[in-house]
């Protein structure tokens, strides 16, 4: 492909990240890779170079553009030389007509960036929140000598964490394969070291999705004791199983939880449980380096919805845990609708319980929790609350 004709490439692609955006349908890096699977003449150097300017131009738009041209346009505005291709010769891009819309700069949608804002991210807070994410992994000490740690790691802060180059193929590393290390956000690292969980307790992880969280509490746990991952998502809680088997986590009991009934189906674990991690769903704000098309997909209701959904998960949660026990609440979001004002209505709920924020290497406190962000402390954006019952 010629450059022009990457250009225009990445265009259409946009186009159908954005179409994706406003019906909620398929992330954008799904949309990527089906968008290659039929144009077989595109090469390695194509593909990476297509999806580095779709990413930098969905990075570049606050809100949701009117198309992948004007999308487009709006990395232009800051790179003539890619507004030099602009030729309409061959297969690039038509040329560019002064008076064409280009779509508005900006870290996100403007409701969100108020809500952020309130939330104390602004400035260059919000601005990180759009920087390209590095690799982070972490090593699994129940599979650690079974193959060294790839060349070219720095550790990270958290106990097991270490930090490879964006571009680092780790999935074709003996470690990756044969479970010596798991690809993990070094914040996600730091979220279930909150949880303190030891070899011989009962804990549950309430919302373990594929599971990755619940592979770092099994190596916390050195696969001794009862641990339970749950997860009303049929599709990500069977990834686990195989997930475990490479990580040596044979300890890891999967339960498949009908929405509204979680309390009835974990009856067995009432005030039994030493610790329920509490990962619930979430807006995601955390995660835009990764996935920065997302902050076009979230709504006024869409949050509100995720808070109700916090909330009642909260109070399930505090129904299994023991006295003495402790309630870990994580969210990948820098929302205080999905923080610290989630930890406070919990406490004002439930009498029979304290904060215990916990000690962590990173962190800035954040209501009766602890706040994880990009621009500080180089991580995905967590907050982490941790509760005790008394």
């Amino acid at each position: 492909m010629t450059p022009g004709a990457r250009v225009q490439a990445a265009i259409e692609v946009l186009d159908l990240v954005i179409e994706a955006a406003r019906g909620q349908g398929a992330p954008a890096d799904r949309i990527i890779s089906d968008w290659f699977r039929t144009r077989r003449f595109a090469g390695s150097k194509d593909r990476r170079a297509v999806r580095e300017l779709a990413y930098r131009a969905i990075r570049a738009c606050g809100e949701v553009p009117a198309s992948g041209r004007a999308a487009m346009l709006r990395v232009v505005a800051g790179d003539t030389d890619l507004g030099a291709l602009f030729t309409g010769e061959g297969h690039a891009p038509a040329p560019i007509d002064a008076g064409e819309p280009v779509a508005p700069l900006g870290v996100a949608p403007h409701w969100l960036v108020e809500a952020l804002a309130d939330s104390g991210i602004a400035g260059a807070e919000a601005e990180a929140l759009l920087d390209r994410a590095p690799l982070d992994v972490r090593l699994n000490t129940l599979r650690a000598a079974a193959a060294p740690l790839p060349e070219g790691g720095e550790r990270t802060v958290a106990a097991q964490g270490w930090r490879y180059p964006p571009e680092t193929r780790i999935e074709d590393s003996d470690a990756y394969l044969k479970g010596v290390i798991e690809v993990q956000d070094t914040g996600s690292q730091l979220a279930c070291e909150a949880v303190g969980a030891r070899p011989g307790e009962t804990v549950i992880d309430l919302c373990a999705g594929a599971g990755g969280k619940t592979l770092a509490l099994a190596a916390a746990m050195d696969g001794a004791g009862t641990l339970i991952a749950c997860d009303t998502d049929r599709t990500r809680l069977q990834r686990l199983p195989p997930r475990a088997q490479r990580a040596g986590a044979d300890m890891i009991e999967t339960l498949l939880l009908d929405p509204g009934k979680e309390a009835a189906m974990l009856a067995r674990f009432a005030a039994a449980a030493d610790a329920v991690l509490v990962d619930a769903p979430c807006s995601g704000t955390g995660t835009w380096r990764r996935n920065p098309e997302a902050r076009w997909r979230l709504t006024p209701a869409a949050l509100e919805r995720y808070a109700a959904i916090q909330s009642r998960l909260l109070d399930v949660a505090a129904g299994l845990v023991r006295p003495g026990g402790r309630l870990v609440f994580i969210t990948c979001s820098l929302l205080d609708a999905e923080g610290a004002g989630q930890a406070e209505g919990f406490l004002a709920r439930h009498s029979g319980w304290r904060a215990e924020p916990p000690v962590l290497p990173a962190g800035s406190p954040r209501g009766s929790g602890i706040r994880l962000s990009p621009h500080r402390d180089g991580t995905d954006g967590f907050f982490i609350a941790r509760f005790v019952r008394l």
